[in-house]
C-alpha cells in the first residue's frame, strides 16, 4: 500500500510546462507595464544596481590590477622627460598668451594714439541661404534676411571662411547676393604681407579669380593672402578675399597675369554673415547698382584711391 502511494507520489507531475510558460509571460508583462507606466520599480532597479556594484568591481578588478603592475616598473626616466615635455608645453602656451596680450594692447594704443573710431567688430547678423541662381552664367544665391532685419544693398556677406559677395537687392524678407566669383564683381584688395593694393575680379568661375593692373614689378608671390582694402566704401577693410594660386609673366607685357582661389566656400557655405557698418557711416557712396559692372566699379575706386 505504502509502496504504491510512493509510486503515485513520484509521478505526479505539477502544471504543464505551457501553462507554466503563460504564467511567466503574463508576470513578465505585468511587470513591464508596472514599470513604464506607473514607475513601481524603481526603487527595485536601485536595490538590484547597488547589489551588483561588487560585481561590476570585480569585472573590472583585472584590467586595475594590470595598470598598477605596469605603473610599478615604469622608468624613472620617463616620468622626468614627460614632466619636461609638459613644462616645455606650458611655457610655450603662456608664451604665446602673453605675446596676443601684447599685440591687443599694442593694438589698442595705436588705435587710441590715431584718434580713430573704427571698431575691431563689426555688427552682424546671421542669415541663411535659401536659393541659388538657375542661371550658369550668373553667380548669386538667395538669403533669408531682408528689409525687416535692416538688410540693404551694399552690405558685404561672409561665411566662416572669408568674403562671398555683397547685397545687391533687398525685400522685406530676403536680399539677392552677387557673389565675388561672378564676372561683373570687383573688389578692391590689397596683400597682407606688404600692402599692395589691387582689383580682384570675378571670372566666372567658383574657384578662380584674377588680380588685375598689377606691375610686374611688384613685389607679390603665391600664397598671398588678399584681403579687402575698405577703398571706395564698398567692404569693410580686413576681411579675407583670396590667396594668390599662380602668377604668369609673358615678355614684354607691362602687366603680370595673376590668379587667387576664393577663401569663402561661394558653392558649400549656407550660413552666411550679414556686416553692417559702423555707427553713423552710410552705404550709399558705396552702393552698387543694379546691373553695375565690374570696370564700373574698378574705375570708382580707382578714383577714391586717388583722390
Amino acid at each position: 500500500m505504502w509502496g504504491g502511494l510512493a509510486i503515485k507520489t513520484i509521478f505526479v507531475q505539477g502544471p504543464v510546462p505551457g501553462f507554466r510558460l503563460i504564467i511567466v509571460l503574463l508576470v513578465s508583462a505585468a511587470l513591464v507595464v508596472a514599470d513604464a507606466r506607473f514607475d513601481k520599480l524603481s526603487t527595485v532597479r536601485s536595490t538590484i544596481a547597488t547589489g551588483l556594484a561588487p560585481v561590476y568591481w570585480l569585472g573590472n578588478a583585472p584590467y586595475e590590477f594590470t595598470d598598477w603592475v605596469a605603473g610599478l616598473f615604469e622608468n624613472k626616466k620617463d616620468l622626468q622627460q614627460e614632466n619636461e615635455d609638459l613644462r616645455a608645453r606650458l611655457l610655450i602656451l603662456e608664451r604665446r598668451a602673453l605675446k596676443y596680450a601684447a599685440l591687443a594692447s599694442e593694438n589698442n594704443e595705436l588705435r587710441r594714439l590715431m584718434n580713430s573710431s573704427e571698431v575691431l567688430d563689426d555688427r552682424v547678423i546671421v542669415g541663411e541661404v535659401v536659393a541659388v541662381s538657375p542661371d550658369p552664367f550668373s553667380h548669386e544665391v538667395i538669403i533669408n534676411k531682408g528689409r525687416r532685419d535692416g538688410v540693404v544693398p551694399g552690405q558685404a556677406i561672409l561665411d566662416a571662411h572669408g568674403l562671398m559677395g555683397q547685397v545687391v537687392q533687398s525685400s522685406q524678407l530676403t536680399s539677392r547676393v552677387l557673389l565675388v566669383s561672378d564676372s561683373s564683381h570687383a573688389v578692391p584688395v590689397e596683400v597682407v604681407r606688404n600692402g599692395l593694393r589691387a582689383i580682384m575680379l570675378g571670372t566666372g568661375n567658383s574657384d578662380t579669380l584674377d588680380l588685375v593692373h598689377v606691375p610686374d614689378t611688384a613685389d607679390i608671390r603665391e600664397g598671398d593672402l588678399l584681403v579687402s582694402s575698405g577703398l571706395g566704401g564698398r567692404f569693410p577693410r580686413g576681411y579675407p578675399v583670396a590667396e594668390v594660386s599662380r602668377i604668369s609673366k609673358e615678355q614684354g607685357e607691362p602687366f603680370v597675369s595673376i590668379e587667387a582661389t576664393p577663401k569663402a566656400q561661394l558653392n558649400q557655405s549656407r550660413l552666411v554673415l550679414v556686416v553692417f557698418p559702423p555707427e553713423g557711416a552710410s552705404l550709399t557712396e558705396g552702393e552698387p547698382m543694379e546691373g553695375e559692372s565690374a570696370a564700373d566699379v574698378e574705375a570708382g575706386t580707382m578714383q577714391g584711391g586717388q583722390g
